[in-house]
C-alpha cells in the first residue's frame, strides 16, 4: 500500500529528521521521514533535473546518522552524464536535440546512462561511514531472485549488475560528501534499447579529452528475459526487500520536487542543474581536430578544423582550406570570431549569421561561406 505523508512543521518530535540547511546562517528545518530506521521515498516527477536536485537536497540537508533512505525515481527520456564527462564524447547531441531528449550532468562520477520510463533509478542514502555499494547491489539481486528465481542477475567487481553473466542491466555511481553519501544505480526494465544505443553513440570525430570515458557494454531489459514483469512489480519487490533488511514498514513517502515548503531551496538547485554552464561548461578541457569535404556546384575543397575548448568556451580555433575555394581572410575571420564563444551550434549559427553581413557582396562567396559555417557548427 502506498501512503502519501505530509511533511509538516507540526509533527511529533519523535518522527522528525532535523536537517541543517547549508547557508551563511544555518537553521534547523524539520523533515519527517517516518521514524528512526529511515524511509522509502518515491518521486512524483519524471523530470531528470528535478529528481537529481532531490538527490542533492537530501545529501546536503538531511542528517543521516542512524538513517537509511531509499529514493525511487523514473525519468522521461534523458541522457545523464557523470560529473567529469564530456557530452560531445559520450552522446549524439544532434539526435537528442532533434528528438527532444534532455541532457543532464549529475554531481556523482561514473559513466553515461540513458533514462526513460522503462528504467528504474534508485538512490541509497547513508552516512559516509556506512556507504556500501555492494551491499545495495546484493539487496537488489536478492529482491529479483525472490521475484523470479530462474533469473540470473549478479553484481560484478565493477559494481554493475549483469544478466546471464553478460548483459548489463544496471550502471552505478556515487557521491561521497564530508559526512553523507549516496549510491545511485539504474535498472533496465523495459527501456527503448534502439534509442539507447543511438543516443549513446557520439558522431564526433577527432576529439581528444582527459574526461572520464564510459565503458560500452551489451545491455538487455529484464522484461526481455521475463515479459510477465513490469516496473511496478520490480519496484515493489525492491521495496519489500529493503524494508525487510532495515526493519521498516512498507509505506512509501511520495515526494513532489517542486515543493519549496518541504524542500527549501530546491527550485534553485533544479535551475542550476539545467544551466549551460553546468551541463556543458563543466566539461574538462578538450580539443577537436577533424577534416571534412565541402562542395559547391562543381567545385570542392577539403577543410581542416582545429579547436580547443575550455569550460565549454572556444579557446582557440584554426580553419584551413584552399585559397581558391574561399579567400583565407574569410575563414580566418570566422575562426577569430569563434574564439570566446560557446562550443554550441545554435550560438555559432547566430554568430555566423551576423558575420555574413560583413562578407563581400558576392553570391558564390555567400553560398560557400554558409556551407563552411554549417559544417563547422555540425561538429558541435
Amino acid at each position: 500500500m502506498i501512503i502519501r505523508r505530509a511533511f509538516d512543521i507540526c509533527v511529533n518530535k519523535q518522527h522528525i529528521f532535523k536537517s541543517v540547511v547549508s547557508s551563511p546562517h544555518s537553521t534547523l528545518s524539520p523533515f519527517n521521514l517516518g521514524g528512526d530506521g529511515g524511509a522509502i521515498l518515491k518521486s512524483l516527477s519524471t523530470n531528470v533535473y528535478e529528481n537529481l536536485a532531490v538527490e542533492d537536497w537530501i545529501h546536503d540537508n538531511v542528517d543521516l546518522q542512524g538513517k537509511n533512505i531509499l529514493f525511487l525515481w523514473r525519468n522521461s527520456s534523458a541522457v545523464v552524464i557523470g560529473r567529469h564527462q564530456n557530452p560531445w564524447q559520450e552522446c549524439n547531441l544532434k539526435l537528442m536535440r532533434q528528438h527532444g531528449i534532455q541532457l543532464a550532468r549529475r554531481r556523482s562520477g561514473g559513466g553515461t546512462v540513458y533514462h526513460d520510463m522503462g528504467n528504474i533509478n534508485m538512490t541509497f542514502f547513508t552516512t559516509k561511514k556506512k556507504y556500501d555499494r555492494m551491499k545495495n547491489l546484493n539487496m537488489i539481486t536478492k529482491s529479483l531472485n525472490k521475484l523470479r528465481p530462474q533469473m540470473d542477475v549478479r553484481p560484478t567487481e565493477r559494481l554493475d549488475l549483469l544478466l546471464n553473466g553478460h548483459f548489463k542491466v544496471s550502471g552505478t555511481a556515487a557521491k561521497l560528501g564530508r559526512t553523507n553519501a549516496y549510491h545511485h544505480c539504474t535498472l533496465l526494465c523495459n527501456s527503448d534499447r534502439a534509442v539507447l544505443s543511438s543516443v549513446l553513440k557520439s558522431p564526433c570525430q577527432g576529439l581528444k579529452s582527459n574526461a572520464t570515458p564510459s565503458v560500452p557494454s551489451p545491455v538487455k531489459n529484464l522484461l526481455e528475459e521475463d515479459p510477465t514483469l513490469d516496473c511496478g512489480i520490480i519496484m515493489d519487490s525492491i521495496v519489500t526487500e529493503y524494508t525487510t533488511q532495515y526493519g521498516l514498514d512498507h509505506h512509501i513517502i511520495l515526494i513532489e520536487p517542486k515543493d519549496e515548503a518541504t524542500l527549501p531551496g530546491i527550485s534553485k538547485m533544479t535551475q542550476d542543474l539545467q544551466t549551460w554552464e553546468w551541463v556543458f561548461g563543466k566539461t574538462p578541457k578538450f580539443s577537436v581536430s577533424t577534416s571534412f569535404k565541402l562542395g559547391y556546384k562543381l567545385s570542392s575543397a577539403m577543410v581542416t578544423l582545429n579547436i580547443d575548448v575550455k569550460n565549454g568556451i572556444i579557446d582557440s580555433c584554426n580553419i584551413k582550406l584552399p585559397q581558391h575555394w574561399l579567400p583565407s581572410e574569410m575563414s580566418e575571420h570566422l575562426a577569430s570570431h569563434l574564439i570566446g564563444n560557446k562550443f554550441c551550434p545554435s550560438e555559432t549559427t547566430r554568430l555566423t549569421s551576423a558575420l555574413l553581413r560583413t562578407c563581400p557582396q558576392n553570391e558564390e562567396l555567400h553560398h560557400k561561406w554558409n556551407i563552411l559555417c554549417e559544417n563547422v557548427a555540425s561538429v558541435m
